[in-house]
């Protein structure tokens, strides 16, 4: 990804001075590619991450993997997620294991430290280490499992990329996000699968198409549909208890559907209507080039793209005040020395091809 481009998204000051800055880029999309508004370079190619899972989704829904395992609306939204590792996660996780034949130790996507702070230390107080299945990505794997059984294909190498679980994943993102499969850059995610790098319109128009399906096949539209339904209905799924995307989905109750990814990713989408009586679905994708450590500018950037676009209330961005998108930067004494806010005012009109 080129840094000549980027420019300023995100900043924090000390007193009146500007401390610190993340750089970065924005672009807005409809379903059908046409860029609606940007910030920076909307061309810049990084990897989704995690905003990717919706459409690594779209095979198994869309062949009927749903029906099939009678899966929940819940256990849907699971699939599509970045959970945080509580025991209801868990206990989700397992329900689906149940239901497709998968087990835990099939599951290639490693143990990692737990997400949600208050499960970390009950499990902590109980002795209880972590697990495959408190993995952020542990619904995702175990959907590719059971996709890989409905077809009969090996299970012990479906997250290698020539597998043809993961070549089927490719070309469904690919056709989503308006490329072709040589034109989409794929690398190995933290979770040991595939994922995959596109432009951020690119990325926009998939979220686009996500939530705006109807010109689609009718089986890729239903599978959409389902997608979005089942992230709305259970945004606690998506992520988990104070987590950003899920206040974000539930406080808009169910006009936009947010993915977060690893190293200052993030994804949205509004549906149709969202911005008011026959409004069309847009997809917008942002990138924080330094990685946003510990995600301190991702939300209140997040908001103020919303804010921008007039996707949220008033009262909804009061609700969501714990984000920004302007906060006060604090010190060990909870004394205010200094503002986190956004910089940006987003393009509306067609960036120059110079």
């Amino acid at each position: 990804m080129s840094k000549n481009n980027q420019q300023p998204l995100f900043e924090l000051t000390r007193g009146e001075s500007v401390e610190s800055v993340h750089y970065g880029s924005i672009a807005i999309s409809d379903n059908q590619g046409h860029l609606v508004a940007w910030y920076g370079d909307p061309d810049s190619n990084t990897f989704l991450r995690s905003s990717a899972k919706p459409f690594q989704a779209i095979p198994f829904i869309e062949e009927n993997g749903v029906s099939l395992f009678d899966l929940s609306v819940e256990e849907i939204a699971l699939i599509c997620a970045s959970h945080s590792g509580t025991d209801k996660h868990v206990l989700v996780v397992r329900s689906i294991q149940s239901k497709t034949g998968v087990m835990e130790a099939d599951l290639k996507c490693g143990i990692h430290p737990i997400i949600d702070q208050q499960t970390s230390e009950a499990m902590r107080e109980r002795g209880e280490e972590s697990s495959q299945n408190r993995n952020t990505c542990s619904g995702k794997h175990t959907a590719m499992l059971a996709f890989a059984s409905m077809h009969n294909w090996s299970r012990d190498d479906y997250i290698n990329p020539n597998h043809p679980l993961q070549q089927r994943i490719l070309k469904t993102f690919a056709e989503m996000s308006g490329k072709s499969l040589h034109e989409v850059d794929v690398a190995i995610d933290g979770c040991s699968a595939p994922n995959f790098a596109v432009p951020l319109r690119n990325a926009a128009l998939a979220f686009a198409q996500l939530c705006d399906p109807n010109h689609l096949h009718h089986a890729r539209a239903e599978a959409c549909r389902t997608i979005t339904s089942a992230m709305t209905s259970f945004p606690i799924m998506v992520a988990g208890p104070g987590e950003f995307d899920t206040r974000l989905m539930d406080v808009s109750n169910g006009r936009i559907i947010s993915k977060g990814g690893a190293e200052g990713y993030q994804a949205m989408g509004l549906m149709p209507g969202s911005l008011g009586p026959g409004s069309p679905g847009l997809g917008i994708a942002f990138k924080v080039t330094d990685g946003d450590f510990r995600n301190r500018a991702r939300p209140g950037i997040a908001l103020e793209i919303l804010n921008q676009m007039g996707a949220l209330s008033p009262s909804e961005l009061e609700n969501l005040a714990e984000f920004g998108p302007s906060l006060s930067v604090k010190n060990w004494q909870k004394t205010q020395v200094g503002q986190a806010r956004p910089v940006f005012t987003l393009n509306h009109e067609s960036p120059s091809e110079d």
